[in-house]
């Protein structure tokens, strides 16, 4: 079932539909990175570097019709930064933030697409910030938007943890339902249970990974090409404090061996310290707290250090939303298609 990727990102969205069918032909994302480890994962250039503030509905039809599709695209499925929304973000906000304005590009680009395509169903995803009572206005707004586009659109706020992912990591979703194909739409998301794993589950066992340095070849690095990390140049590491001592907050925040992780979003580079104390995660121990599939061949991230952070930091964790695919999967079946 063809889909279409806005905001992809590294792709960990599209990756769990893509794990039970779905099939993104085209996707977009600003990032030059983020485009390049799309690609570098998939067959193909599906992936497109652009600026999906100006990019229209229009745009995405006639790049869509080059491809000669055996079949029309049947859902959207996007999550625009988050960063104006998110609780971490101490910053003073600015009502012109473009980040503030996406999800409204989002929803514009749906209503031109659906007019072109007849979607059955859209994914929207974000930080829960934005569903609490400070942005109350800003949600709100978001959703009806998005029910003037066309769709029935339900929301809920899901954790990683309850997915088969070792992490605490919880984000509000938009799931939207066309309202003339599915008139009667009542749609539940997937219900989920705490998986149970832990750090040690996902990392324990693992070599120990390279630190930065210039002209490092990630074909040698031992693991995955993404196991490395930043030099561990802080008095800190040679004198860890213990996991429970939560004084040094997100900066020097230490992982336990027997529980899930916090969540993986490291702004300003200050990604968890090893449960060992000694050193900081590796992007591939990263990747794998985020669900990302093991092994050398499983999934890379492309850039430098900086970037890789990002893009793990930014991921939805492949095994939640291969979840939610089936949820949406199962809608599908369970109703019919009003045409």
């Amino acid at each position: 079932m063809n889909i279409i990727s806005l905001f992809s990102g590294s792709g960990g969205l599209d990756l769990g539909f893509e794990q039970v069918g779905f099939r993104p032909v085209i996707a977009y994302d600003i990032e030059p990175a983020a485009v390049r480890t799309y690609n570098y994962n998939r067959a193909g250039e599906i992936a497109r570097e652009a600026d999906l503030s100006s990019l229209t509905g229009d745009d995405i039809i006639r790049e869509i019709a080059q491809l000669e599709l055996d079949e029309p695209p049947r859902g959207v499925l996007g999550g625009p930064p988050c960063q104006y929304f998110s609780n971490g973000n101490k910053a003073p906000r600015q009502d012109d933030d473009p980040r503030r304005t996406l999800p409204i590009n989002y929803a514009n680009i749906l209503q031109q697409l659906n007019k072109e395509y007849e979607l059955d169903f859209f994914i929207f995803e974000n930080v829960c910030g934005l569903a609490q009572l400070a942005h109350r206005d800003d949600f709100q707004r978001i959703i009806e938007i998005f029910e003037e586009a066309g769709f029935h659109v339900f929301h809920g706020i899901l954790d990683a943890y309850n997915y088969g992912v070792p992490q605490f990591r919880k984000r509000v979703f938009l799931v939207g339902w066309n309202r003339v194909l599915y008139p009667e739409a009542r749609y539940e998301f997937p219900a989920g249970n705490p998986c149970g794993l832990t750090v040690r589950d996902k990392i324990g066992g693992l070599a120990e990974p390279k630190f930065w340095a210039r002209d490092l070849n990630p074909d040698e690095f031992p693991e995955h090409p993404n196991h490395w990390t930043m030099n561990p140049i802080s008095d800190k590491f040679r004198n860890p404090p213990p996991p429970n001592l939560r004084r040094y907050t997100r900066s020097f925040r230490r992982l336990f061996w027997n529980g899930p992780s916090y969540t993986v979003a490291y702004g300003h580079n200050e990604i968890h310290v090893h449960p060992e104390g000694h050193r900081r995660l590796s992007i591939y121990e990263a990747m794998l707290l985020q669900g990302f599939p093991h092994g050398r061949d499983g999934y890379r991230l492309i850039g430098n250090l900086t970037k890789q952070v990002t893009l793990v930091s930014d991921a939805v964790p492949p095994p939640l939303a291969a979840d939610l695919a089936r949820s949406i999967l199962q809608f599908m079946e369970e109703h019919s298609r009003n045409e």
